[in-house]
């Protein structure tokens, strides 16, 4: 009969498991530039959202920027698209390690070493586009030094916006949406595996001019302002490849309010204060009553973050749980127009007894086997069954 070595009451050993957790949350405040003046009013600002402490704090400012369009994660490193350059932080220090000059810098996508930026700006001396001889390119993400582009005749021809990766695809948004009243809809696909851009999806007259796109599983939905009259969703199977796009509303999305919610699309039309989602079939209101400007979704805690603001004078952020209840707001900076979560990993723990002659041995981190419980110390760390344990009193 094998004898307890000790009881949980007086004794437990843990067994360390690996949990994920939001550690910061960074929101991307796109500022205030007064294009008439041609002066920055309010700068392009990042801060940090710290969920335990519901804490936020602005830690860097990009003085020389216009406005800012994207931000992402990757790694222990943070990218940001700001006016005419990309920028990479470190995630802990927030300390600048890079940039590079990208006129038109739109959206941010990386896979492997490979930094993908999207391009195209709006020229408020002739009112239309800035004309770009590719509107795809690619940087290295550990240098941001340039590596190769996609021109008008081997990649996409207008402006591009969101993009995502599926399998070895890069989806590309191409919506032309500075060219007003020449609004484009399709959806570029670029082979990862050889570089080369393969095909365009067209969404159809009605999908003109998306604005978000977001893939969950083997679809791909785009949100689309179509002639800035009306607004649509397109779901495109990628496996069937067929498109469906269903007009949803006689108004624009306007920036294109919308994410992936619960396999839900969730979206807001301009002006509106209700937010709304759409499963495929029906829309329904969610019971969420504000006018926000982007939306964001913690997958850890399945909370929604919503941002709200008047484009001047303030930001706020709203994080909402998964019944649409208001946890709390606090406020950002000005224009906060995209939201990311920094998520780790940490150690858990689970209980588990330990036995007198068990066959399972237990050693310490030198290796050295432990046969007694008078040689175990409390808050060192011991090995069983390739898994490591905590020791505590």
């Amino acid at each position: 009969m094998r004898k307890v070595l000790f009881f949980l009451s007086f004794f437990q050993i843990f067994f360390l498991q690996a949990q994920e957790y939001v550690h910061q949350v960074l929101i991307l405040n796109e500022g205030y530039y007064d294009y008439t003046a041609q002066q920055i009013v309010e700068p392009v600002t990042v801060g940090t959202y710290n969920p335990d402490t519901e804490l936020y704090t602005e830690v860097i400012t990009i003085d020389s920027a216009r406005f800012a369009s994207d931000i992402i994660i990757d790694d222990n490193f943070f990218y940001v698209a700001a006016d005419n350059k990309i920028l990479k932080y470190d995630l802990d220090t927030y300390t600048l390690l890079a940039q590079q000059i990208v006129q038109g810098a739109r959206h941010l996508v990386i896979n492997n070493d490979k930094l993908f930026v999207s391009r195209g700006d709006y020229d408020p001396n002739t009112f239309g586009p800035v004309l770009f001889n590719s509107y795809l390119q690619v940087y290295d993400k550990q240098t941001l030094s340039f590596i190769q582009e996609f021109d008008t005749l081997s990649g996409p021809k207008w402006s591009t916006q969101n993009m995502v990766i599926g399998g070895d695809s890069l989806y590309i948004a191409i919506n032309n949406a500075f060219a007003f009243g020449n609004e484009q809809g399709m959806i570029g696909v670029l082979d990862l595996n050889n570089m080369s851009y393969v095909n365009e999806i067209d969404l159809g007259t009605d999908g003109k001019n998306p604005d978000n796109m977001m893939i969950d599983g083997g679809k791909i939905y785009t949100v689309n302002n179509k002639d800035w009259s009306g607004m649509s969703i397109s779901e495109h199977d990628v496996s069937a490849s067929t498109t469906i796009t269903t007009n949803m509303a006689l108004v624009s999305t306007g920036c294109g309010t919308s994410c992936l919610r619960g396999g839900k699309v969730t979206y807001q039309i301009s002006g509106d204060t209700d937010l709304y989602e759409w499963d495929g079939t029906v829309s329904n209101a969610v019971g969420v009553s504000n006018n926000f400007y982007d939306l964001a979704i913690d997958k850890v805690n399945n909370y929604l973050y919503a941002s709200s603001t008047d484009f001047f004078s303030y930001g706020e952020i709203h994080i909402y749980d998964q019944d649409n209840i208001l946890l709390g707001t606090f406020p950002c900076g000005i224009s906060p127009g995209s939201i990311v979560f920094d998520k780790r990993m940490v150690a858990g723990i689970e209980d588990i007894a330990l036995y007198e002659n068990d066959s399972n041995q237990l050693y310490d981190l030198l290796g050295r086997s432990v046969t007694s419980s008078k040689a175990l110390q409390e808050g060192m760390i011991y090995i069983k069954n390739n898994k490591k344990f905590l020791f505590v009193k």
